[in-house]
């Protein structure tokens, strides 16, 4: 198997290297080789080179990592980090914060209970995050009987880091491309940490920590948010 074998990086779907399975690009990821052998994961999908899409899995990364798929694929020596669903899971994550942040500032997200319940209220909200280590009770007290879909990537420090407070439960996001890449994001991180199963682990996902992330506080209000 040769990059020459792999199928052309055009049309909405991919194969995995691993699976051979063909499916939609925004469930995989890109790698590609660098010009000193190291795999490097091309998130947005914009890096020059042929691609090597693997399913957005942990046990696939896995299988990838710890079975020569890359150096096959590739035909090649490549240096592969050993901590490479980590490094995945931080990169994903720090996508996430950022095009949360983006979202803020173009007036397309807002956080906090009250803001969020009237977005949501106000058929605004496409998508609403929570905050991954807050009170449980306090998030389904927010979305009510809402069938905005919740998600939960990250904790509420880094929620928090995004709006510029200290900590924050609730984000509504409103519809847009913006939402449409956090969403794709978020389920991607969640195939990463729930050792290949979806569902539920898209809604419900754990804490994806950026540097100077923070968990135990489950209550926005007490740090003015």
């Amino acid at each position: 198997m040769s990059f020459e074998d792999e199928d052309d990086e055009s049309g909405p779907l991919r194969r995995c290297a691993v699976t051979r399975e063909r499916l939609p690009k925004e469930r995989m990821i890109r790698f590609v080789v660098a010009p000193d052998g190291r795999i490097v994961p091309d998130l947005a999908a914009k890096l020059p080179g042929r691609g090597i899409w693997l399913s957005a899995l942990r046990d696939v990364v896995e299988t990838a990592r710890t079975r020569g798929v890359f150096a096959k694929v590739a035909r090649a020596p490549v240096l592969v980090p050993a901590d490479l669903v980590v490094v995945l899971q931080s990169l994903l994550a720090r996508r996430i914060g950022e095009h949360l942040g983006l979202a803020r500032r173009a007036g397309q997200a807002v956080c906090g209970f009250a803001k969020v319940r009237e977005w949501i209220d106000a058929d605004r909200a496409a998508l609403v995050l929570q905050a991954a280590d807050g009170s449980a009770e306090e998030r389904a007290r927010c979305l009510g009987n809402s069938l905005v879909p919740a998600l939960a990537p990250l904790d509420g420090a880094t929620l928090g880091a995004v709006f510029g407070r200290g900590y924050v439960v609730h984000v509504a996001v409103a519809p847009g491309g913006l939402a449409d890449i956090v969403r794709i994001e978020t389920e991607r991180l969640a195939g990463l940490e729930q050792d290949g199963r979806r569902g539920e682990s898209a809604q419900c996902g754990r804490a994806g920590r950026l540097p100077g992330g923070d968990a135990g506080r489950d209550d926005e209000r007490k740090q003015g948010g």
